[in-house]
């Protein structure tokens, strides 16, 4: 593999214009489809297998028109002090509105008035207005939108305190602002490594590019494939990640192979052929981890893990030729001045010692007492992972700053918690299974209000409303569904948002040993081939589990235990996002596999030319342990731009990966792998002659180019003898 690179770096250097031309026209076809297509909605969600799913089915099939799995909105009226909402002046302002909503937006299935439907608390004080709507929150139109929040302003300065909750006002969270953060620290952390401008500028070039023809890409096949809106968030976050990674890596080796003093034809060559052998391995980690997100069997997050996979692989593929054309044009101002003017001393800013020389002499000095550290630390922190409770947040943990989390607070103070998310009871029978089903609910604790059976036109199936007593998100209300399934048939289905949200958590539970079996075993496999080696994947996939269960019981201690939660915005714990643990392996190992690559191939490269198990972990650290912290750094700043956003779940994510980063990248690549690569000494690269001899030679560390070398040396004429 290293000479095919090798030739098709030289390839790419040599016929730049042509490379860059042909890059540059993907962009602008990208970004044409992109512009030209039409606007991206939702995607269809629906998780096959799970009973809120089929009674969402069943409902559509029973109840056309409903809007079963549509919107919901909730218009929240509260009187003052001493006053009642069903006093002749409010009644008629929240009447008005009941009006002003109902001629709103053709995207309304039913708007509820609350004296109809008896809406209103005990004590007089607060009313809600029921909005339900025939498409979901993401295909909601801006006009319905605006529709519902100028209703409720349009109430509030009549003497009632007006609040507007539901997904209904659910939006994409703006991004953008962490993007533009994290890109501007990505250039000061590349400036401060390289010393150059030019060679900064580099990753973050291609990064934009590569992520730029992904976006648009998805962006413009959106409604042919069913994409979410969602999908082009990840592959924006994976694909500028991975993107300024590979970039950094082929360019710092670049700079290495001209400071031995080699041509830069040349030099692009050797840089393409060595790192970007890592970048193809590292690349191919995360797309696997991606395409295995399949394995959960929900449709919608398939199609984000390929959508994202295939951005990685532009991102290897601009790594690989768009890269080298780059360093083409920029000649001698890819290295610093200062470098510049010692590279006529070949090997002489290669053999310097530095940062990473001094740390990897300690680490082997001492690698029992950093182990022991490295892992006791990590395991320290994964302790509050053994609590961790899943689910999906609701409107209660959303800042008090927002009308939804005041409208949430209001109705759990009028009607109580559970009144925020409402049970939905489908019944497949007539009126005698129906009025059954009410009595079997009535008999179980944890409800605080059943409504009477609506059945349908056709009499064959009937909706119950069950509140629960509990918030939306408490073990109480999943104890509640759970038990109403367990003591009615197979006719009597449960669904609803909240039921829905139990039923997705309980799947992702399912599937994160399956995945992460998957994922583990295939990066085994891939690793024993690029290393040639059993012990070194295996410790590289134990140190990956350790710092993400660290990660997961970081996460777990601010979010959901309220830890240092004033210092990153938390202002309600509950429960960890159910995708959370899924999304960080997928997106974690990938990162973390990609540290690992390009850190380990360079000591086994030393290792394979001869030098000693220590002297090859120092001459790894060397070259490598730089950039590695640079991209870890930069990766770090990325994900972390998230934590200030307020949408709890970008928050949550944003920790939740930065952490990991941080955790993964300086606990256990950078301390933990050399301590035990030091202990292992010769044995780290035992291979059995048996797997040896059927495992493929892809010659990851150049072999080929270096015995290329010696021949090309041996063919000269010996132009020294007398």
């Amino acid at each position: 593999m290293a000479t095919f690179l090798y030739k098709l770096g030289r390839s790419a250097f040599r016929r730049r214009r042509l490379v860059a031309l042909l890059w540059v026209a993907l962009l602008a076809i990208a970004g044409i489809g992109a512009a030209t297509a039409p606007a991206p909605t939702s995607g269809s969600f629906s998780i096959p297998g799970t009973e809120a799913q089929r009674a969402f089915d069943l409902l559509e099939e029973r109840f056309p028109g409903a809007g079963a799995d549509g919107a919901t909105a909730r218009v929240v009226f509260k009187a003052p002090e001493g006053q009642k909402v069903t006093d002749p002046a409010h009644k008629a302002v929240v009447e008005e509105t009941v009006a002003a909503l109902k001629s709103g937006s053709d995207q309304i299935v039913s708007v509820a008035d609350p004296y109809a439907t008896q809406a209103v608390s005990q004590n007089g004080s607060t009313a809600y207005v029921s909005v339900a709507y025939k498409v979901n929150a993401m295909e909601l139109t801006d006009e319905t939108r605006e529709a519902l929040t100028q209703a409720g302003q349009n109430a509030q300065g009549k003497g009632l305190t007006v609040e507007v909750g539901g997904d209904a006002l659910q939006t994409m969270p703006a991004t953008g602002a962490g993007e533009i953060v994290g890109v501007i620290i990505a250039g000061i952390v590349l400036v401060m490594t390289f010393g150059s401008l030019v060679a900064a500028g580099l990753p973050l070039l291609t990064a934009i590019i590569g992520v730029g023809i992904g976006v648009s890409s998805i962006a413009a096949l959106a409604n042919v494939l069913d994409l979410g809106s969602t999908t082009s968030t990840l592959a924006m976050m994976i694909g500028l990640a991975v993107g300024i990674d590979y970039a950094l890596f082929i360019v710092s080796r670049y700079r290495a192979e001209l400071a031995e003093g080699r041509e830069k034809e040349d030099a692009a060559g050797r840089a393409v052929g060595t790192a970007g052998s890592a970048v193809v391995f590292a690349g191919l980690t995360v797309v696997i981890a991606l395409v295995g997100l399949a394995v959960v069997n929900i449709p919608m997050l398939t199609k984000m893990g390929f959508a994202a996979a295939a951005t990685v692989v532009i991102a290897v593929l601009i790594a690989l030729t768009l890269i080298p054309a780059l360093l083409g044009f920029a000649g001698d101002k890819v290295i610093g001045r200062k470098q510049r003017k010692g590279l006529k001393d070949a090997g002489s800013q290669t053999d310097k010692p530095n940062g990473g020389t001094r740390w990897a002499r300690l680490v082997i000095r001492r690698p029992v007492t950093v182990l022991l550290i490295g892992v006791l630390g990590l395991g320290a922190i994964a302790l509050p992972a053994a609590s961790l409770e899943m689910g999906l947040p609701d409107d209660g943990v959303k800042p008090t700053s927002t009308t939804e989390r005041r409208a949430y607070d209001a109705l759990s103070d009028g009607f109580g918690p559970g009144f925020n998310g409402p049970l939905l009871v489908v019944v497949d029978g007539d009126k005698a299974a129906a009025d059954k089903t009410v009595s079997s609910i009535k008999g179980l604790e944890g409800w605080a209000a059943v409504t009477p059976a609506t059945p349908n036109k056709a009499g064959d199936a009937a909706m119950i409303t069950v509140v629960p007593k509990d918030r939306p998100s408490s073990v109480a209300t999943e104890t509640l569904v759970h038990d109403i399934r367990d003591a009615t048939g197979d006719d009597v289905l449960v669904t609803g948002a909240t039921a829905m949200n139990i039923d997705f958590s309980q799947k992702m539970n399912d599937a994160l040993v399956p995945y992460l079996a998957l994922v583990v075993g295939l990066a085994f496999l891939l690793l024993t081939v690029v290393f040639r080696s059993i012990l070194v994947p295996l410790k590289a996939a134990l140190g990956f589990l350790l710092s993400v269960v660290a990660a997961l019981g970081a996460v777990v201690a601010v979010f959901q235990w309220g830890w240092l939660g004033s210092l990153f915005g938390v202002e309600q714990t509950g429960p960890i996002m159910s995708m959370m643990p899924i999304f960080m392996v997928g997106v974690v190992f990938g990162l973390a596999m990609d540290y690992e690559v390009f850190l380990v191939t360079r000591m086994r490269e030393a290792y394979v030319h001869g030098e000693r198990p220590g002297e090859a972990i120092v001459t790894g650290f060397r070259h490598s342990a730089r950039v590695v912290t640079a991209a870890a750094v930069i990766m770090i700043a990325v994900f972390s731009g998230f934590i200030g956003m307020t949408d709890q779940m970008i928050k949550m994510i944003g920790f939740g990966l930065a952490v990991a980063v941080l955790f993964d990248a300086f606990v256990v690549r950078m301390a933990i792998v050399p301590a035990v690569l030091a202990l292992l000494g010769h044995k780290a690269w035992w291979l059995p002659k048996w797997l040896d001899r059927i495992l493929p030679n892809v010659d990851v560390e150049g072999e080929g180019l270096a015995k290329r070398d010696e021949e090309v040396a041996g063919s000269k004429p010996d132009l020294v003898k007398t």
